[in-house]
């Protein structure tokens, strides 16, 4: 049992650190979305994802080392959280000292990523609605009124306000 709390103990460590480096990433996207270097955000995005391929790696082995331990204590596994666990190990203060804190830096830096992310969405959907604006604008150029010019017959020879027909066409 103590090997696989220590080991435990140290992939809730290597994921805290990951979680870390994502919360970076994350905030190093902050202003890279304000400035729309889709660039920079493309390398950003590619970074996320092999930072959460890490986490999603230790969050395995997490997993299989929380089962293992569930079953040296015969408690159910799904039933089974980090607080129960950090409570189960009063005798050994060392071991639970570890485990809370590794316990509360992950819940931590979770909730900040959490945060960030939440952001960034913001943020990305603000763009998107500018997007879809220039584009209603833009379309509205193409229909705006004609203009009231008559030539010596009488006939309406007005011309489109706004964009000419070789303007941007957003179905195509």
């Amino acid at each position: 049992m103590a090997s696989l709390m220590e080991n435990l103990i140290e992939v809730l460590d290597k994921e805290s650190r990951e979680y870390e480096n994502l919360l970076g990433l994350s905030m190093r996207k902050t202003p890279v979305i304000v400035s729309g270097n889709l660039e920079e955000l493309a390398k950003i995005t590619e970074e996320e994802q092999i930072v959460v391929s890490k986490i999603t790696n230790l969050d395995h082995k997490r997993q299989e080392l929380f089962t293992d331990i569930a079953n040296v204590i015969n408690r159910d596994v799904n039933k089974l959280m980090l607080a129960d666990l950090v409570a189960i190990l009063a005798q050994r203060p060392q071991e639970q000292q570890k485990l809370a804190k590794v316990h509360d830096k992950l819940k931590t830096v979770v909730h900040d990523v959490e945060r960030v992310n939440q952001q960034n969405k913001v943020l990305i959907e603000n763009a998107l609605e500018m997007v879809q604006f220039d584009m209603n604008m833009l379309q509205a150029m193409k229909t705006a009124p004609e203009t009231a010019n008559y030539n010596k017959g009488a006939y309406n020879t007005g011309s489109y306000m706004g964009v000419g027909m070789g303007g941007f066409d957003a179905r195509q």
